[in-house]
């Protein structure tokens, strides 16, 4: 049976105070929405609608491979989902009805959630959960396992105030029973607004059969309507993320203080010091020995890496490489086997062969670097003329001395030598030894002369000042 889904993400978020839309806010490295629509593709949904409304181009920016349907005015939930029904309202199957602003919602519940649906051949069925009595939610009304309707917490009777089943606003409908109801859902209400809740009450009407689904977590649903809630819903995401790699055979030395995206891979017998953050689609292999103090994004790391105090992005580390601390690696870099890259290092769309050694305040951009080659502290790829990024290359075994300039475009060659506090701006031939700086001169007893023209200098300027 196809699955469609309708993610709700139209509202402007009043209590974020912000000129971003909610949905657009961050958990755990990630835009709320982002972690809803990653789920229902990880789930294999057939179509994923997001409705969209203030500041829609800032949603529609971050959020790909689903279909987007404008909300101009914002009428209620039921008016949002009305907007699908162009597309949805006759086609067969089931839809997932969501909110953009519960991201911690898992791929595993929905599963579960739909499989219930389908069992139970529902027309309808609402995710609820267990609540504290005086918990401000809407609350399920059964009668004989029939939903018969929810309640907003305002509304409740007395005979009704000791159910703590409540609705998390999550749903899922028999598509077309869906389409027909919402076209009989009016506005007359305090809010003039058009209430999906309303749905329920119409189904039990048609004599459709309406039921519930009780999760055992409502931190999973429950959405986020203030900063506060972001806060605590990245720190809920965060344990979660950490326990399951924990379970999974990570070493995690402080989980209070490593913030690992939902993403993120790691291997078996990693050990991951505090204070690192990793995101994105990073992946790391096993016995790894990250940070402490790392920050990694889209990071692919083989085995047995080691590296500590240093941000990376966007590259690739093989197996046995060993970097920092203070480095930097940014934009497609490519590091080959057993390479050393160790303080104040940088690279950028740099492609540094096995054995290679950058050791200490070195910069490597556009560049490829061969095997075995080393660099001495202090030396640059000077790729950029003001206008135009150009290439470097090395070659295997070549030595660079401290201090040198290699100013791109430029080659070395295999088994060269370059000493120390060069400027190499032009080729430089297998085997040889570059040699490109001003011969010393020494001149005698010169420094006697310029100590006195400092002390001269000394007086004349605080003369004025005594």
């Amino acid at each position: 049976m196809k699955v469609y889904a309708i993610v709700l993400a139209a509202g402007k978020g009043t209590r974020m105070k912000s000129d971003k839309p909610k949905v657009v806010h961050e958990v755990l490295y990630k835009p709320m929405i982002n972690h809803v629509v990653d789920e229902l593709k990880a789930l294999g949904v057939d179509e994923t609608i997001v409705i969209v409304g203030h500041e829609a181009d800032q949603v529609k920016a971050i959020v790909d491979d689903v279909t987007f349907v404008d909300q101009t005015e914002q009428l209620g939930t039921g008016h949002a989902v009305l907007q699908a029904k162009d597309i949805l309202a006759n086609r067969d199957g089931m839809t997932l009805v969501l909110c953009g602003d519960a991201p911690l919602i898992r791929k595993e519940t929905l599963k579960e959630f739909i499989a219930y649906h389908q069992e139970h051949h529902n027309q309808a069925t609402i995710m609820s959960a267990d609540c504290d009595p005086s918990t401000h939610y809407g609350r399920i009304i059964k009668e004989n396992d029939q939903v018969t309707g929810i309640v907003e917490f305002k509304d409740l009777l007395e005979s009704q105030k000791d159910i703590t089943e409540m609705n998390t606003g999550e749903y899922c409908f028999d598509n077309k029973a869906l389409f027909e109801a919402l076209s009989q859902v009016t506005n007359d209400n305090a809010q003039n607004e058009y209430y999906l809740t309303d749905v329920i009450g119409i189904m039990n009407h048609q004599g459709l059969k309406v039921d519930a689904y009780k999760i055992d977590d409502f931190d999973e649903v429950g959405g986020i309507n203030d900063r506060v809630a972001l806060a605590q819903s990245t720190q809920f995401l965060r344990d979660r993320i950490n326990r399951e790699h924990l379970l999974n055979g990570v070493t995690i030395v402080d989980p209070s203080n490593t913030y690992i995206g939902r993403d993120v891979v790691i291997g078996h017998d990693t050990i991951i010091e505090p204070g690192c953050i990793i995101k994105g689609k990073t992946v790391i292999g096993s016995h790894c020995h990250i940070g402490p103090y790392c920050e990694f994004t889209n990071m692919e790391i083989k085995d047995n890496v080691e590296i500590k105090f240093s941000v990376l992005s966007d590259s690739i580390i093989e197996s046995g490489v060993d970097i920092g601390p203070y480095a930097r690696l940014r934009t497609n870099c490519h590091i080959h086997e057993n390479a050393h890259l160790g303080n104040f290092v940088e690279m950028k769309k740099a492609d540094f062969g096995a054995g290679s050694k950058a050791s200490h305040l070195t910069y490597v951009g556009d560049a490829q670097v061969g095997q075995d080659v080393n660099f001495g502290c202090g030396t640059i790829t000077s790729n950029y003329d003001g206008k135009n990024k150009s290439l470097t290359k090395i070659e295997d075994n070549v030595f660079i001395g401290c201090n040198t300039n290699l100013v791109a475009p430029v080659t070395v060659r295999k088994n060269a030598y370059i000493a120390a506090g060069s400027t190499i701006t032009k080729e430089v031939d297998e085997d040889a030894m570059a040699i490109a700086r001003a011969r010393q001169e020494n001149k005698q007893g010169y420094s006697k002369i310029l100590k006195e023209i400092r002390e001269k200098e000394y007086e004349r300027r605080n003369k004025n000042k005594k």
